[in-house]
Order: C-alpha cells, then structure tokens, then sequence
C-alpha cells in the first residue's frame, strides 16, 4: 500500500543502523566480507575469512 519507503526505513534500522555500530565499536571490520545471522530475533554481524585463491 505504502510502497517500498516504509521496507527501506526498517532495512536501514534493523541492518544498515546495527551494522554500522558493530564497525564502528571494531567488532567487525569496514573492510571485511560479513555474514548477517538472525539470532533469537535479533540480527548478528560476523566476519567471514575467505580462502586464499592462488
């Protein structure tokens, strides 16, 4: 009925505003790949290490 705006405010809240807090404490790194886990109802962030190509 709304639209996508109303997805958009909830995505930035729930993932975009609580992964920006775990990079900003160091708990996950700007520069990594990173896994979002949906844990007891709350979204959790990991690092994910990459093999080695070559």
């Amino acid at each position: 009925t709304f639209g996508a705006r109303p997805l958009k405010r909830v995505l930035q809240r729930l993932v975009l505003n609580e992964l920006s807090k775990d990079i900003l404490s160091g708990r996950v790194s700007k520069d990594a790949v990173v896994e979002a886990v949906l844990e007891d109802g709350h979204i959790r962030f990991n690092n994910v290490e990459m093999p080695a190509v070559g």
